[in-house]
């Protein structure tokens, strides 16, 4: 039986997006476990908190501001964190840009800049672990994907050709790197209760409803509830032979509504 509370002893995380939400729950899931934890982003502060979050498991924790749509600044921070730390078994892709827009209302630097920091930072900070992962032929790699990049939602199209070529990244690199030590997954979150996202996908009392109202399980998940499942892929023991695949935690939502049934049951 694996001790939680062991399970990332010794070894190192680097988590984008890590100053608040989802990306700090796996911070501190990692922590929990035994495991050094570096947040990058933009904001020193909320990385500063979730770095002192952190530390109270006895671990340590780095932080580094950077803008994972640089290419050269990612790669400098991922050669620090191996160069601080000694090593780099795990890396998180949870920094993410997103907001509710008709498509042919979305100008071309909105949509440039959701697809520059979910797909491309996300291929820079994974080129940049992996020269390191190969190198030590081992390593587990997370991006933080949604369910409608593969089946698509209104006022999404940005975010979901971004995380659609997450998804697809991911597989491909699963089918390169899976001889040589190299795991990559994605995990896919339903509506969870994070500041960021209760604003920009849900602002009204009536939006919530209706978000809410697609769910089967009839809740919204939580930071700590996505990351438990992170932590589940991000360990070799439990999961050492996954790769290139998609867990969704997401209460069914993206199974979709009933058309025609009463989806509550008759109730």
């Amino acid at each position: 039986m694996i001790d939680r509370t062991t399970e990332f002893h010794d070894k190192v995380a680097l988590v984008t997006g890590g100053g608040s939400g989802i990306g700090r729950g796996i911070a501190e899931r990692y922590a929990a476990g035994g495991g050094d934890v570096v947040v990058l982003g933009r904001r020193q502060e909320p990385l500063e908190e979730t770095a002192r979050i952190v530390e109270k498991y006895g671990v340590r924790a780095g932080v580094v501001s950077c803008d994972v749509r640089d290419a050269a600044a990612v790669t400098e921070a991922v050669d620090g964190v191996v160069r601080d730390f000694g090593r780099l078994d795990a890396l998180v892709n949870n920094a993410a840009g997103n907001f509710v827009v008709p498509a042919e209302d979305l100008s071309p630097n909105g949509w440039k800049a959701v697809i520059d920091i979910v797909l491309n930072g996300s291929f820079y900070a994974t080129r940049a672990a992996a020269q390191h992962m190969l190198a030590a032929g081992s390593g587990s790699i997370l991006n933080v994907i949604a369910s409608y990049a593969w089946h698509g939602h209104p006022g999404t199209v940005h975010s979901a050709a971004a995380k659609g070529g997450v998804l697809a990244m991911t597989r491909t690199l699963a089918s390169e790197w899976g001889g040589r030590g190299v795991r990559i997954n994605c995990i896919s979150p339903g509506p969870t209760e994070t500041e960021g996202a209760g604003a920009a996908l849900w602002p009204t009392e009536e939006d919530r409803r209706r978000v809410l109202g697609s769910v089967p399980a009839q809740r919204f998940t939580s930071p700590a509830e996505v990351a438990e499942s992170a932590a589940f892929l991000l360990d070799d023991r439990r999961a050492g032979y996954v790769t290139g695949d998609v867990l969704s935690v997401d209460g069914g939502q993206w199974l979709g509504k009933a058309v025609y049934a009463d989806s509550s049951g008759g109730r």
